[in-house]
């Protein structure tokens, strides 16, 4: 049986990796974890995945997985202790059209939000709107029970909260001043939890030839 372990390529700050750390974290599975350069790729990267965006898993048999949600999804089927795959309200469907809506609709406005100089001011203004409909909307979902699907963190919650975070930070004052406190208490407090503190830990650029430093996690409770 090989002891070898899976590599991750990631990059803290990037929310697509810090959703994928999550998972892997909260699943305990080890990796060893190559902190990269996004504007010097590591040839290792884009000979592993040439579209050369993170995360990027390579397993220890050498398939590769090269999207987010796909990396998360790996993980939760491996181990998912706490049942992010299989919420108390809705269903994994439910779920997954969710995320495509962030990723797509959402991403797009968040961009335009947050590098407004490469956008007219008509694209921004329409992505301000689009942003605030959607957060509205989540902060509706959070409502009942503090989460977007049932009484506990799910799927959902762990693959929205890095993206809804980059938009918190773009102007934290006005986001404090934002309708929104169920949606607020729901950022605060994954900001707050262990396992963001664990995912969040900075590592040191990984330097080709060498060994990237481990990356795993022991039961971290989620919130």
């Amino acid at each position: 049986m090989s002891t070898t372990l899976p590599v991750l390529y990631s990059f803290r700050r990037c929310p697509y990796a810090i959703r994928a750390r999550l998972a892997l974290a909260h699943a305990g599975l080890a990796c060893e974890l190559r902190e990269v350069n996004l504007r010097a790729k590591p040839q290792a990267l884009l000979d592993a995945s040439p579209k050369g965006t993170v995360p990027v898993l390579v397993l220890a048999d050498g398939t590769v997985i090269d999207q987010s949600l796909e990396v998360m999804l790996h993980a939760l089927r491996s181990n998912d202790p706490d049942a992010w795959l299989a919420p108390t309200a809705g269903s994994l469907d439910d779920m997954l059209e969710l995320i495509a809506r962030n990723d797509g609709f959402f991403k797009q406005a968040l961009d335009r939000c947050k590098y407004p100089e490469r956008y007219s001011a008509e694209e921004v203004n329409q992505a301000q709107a689009d942003a605030i409909t959607w957060l509205a909307a989540l902060d509706d979902q959070l409502a009942d029970t503090g989460y977007l699907f049932g009484l506990n963190p799910s799927l959902a919650d762990m693959a929205l909260r890095p993206f809804v975070r980059q938009f918190a930070r773009i102007d934290e004052a006005q986001w404090a001043e934002q309708p929104w406190p169920h949606l607020q208490d729901w950022l605060q407090r994954w900001i707050d939890s262990a396992l963001f503190a664990e995912v969040m830990e900075t590592y040191p650029g990984w330097v080709a030839g060498t060994t990237g430093p481990l990356f795993s996690a022991a039961s971290v409770e989620s919130d």
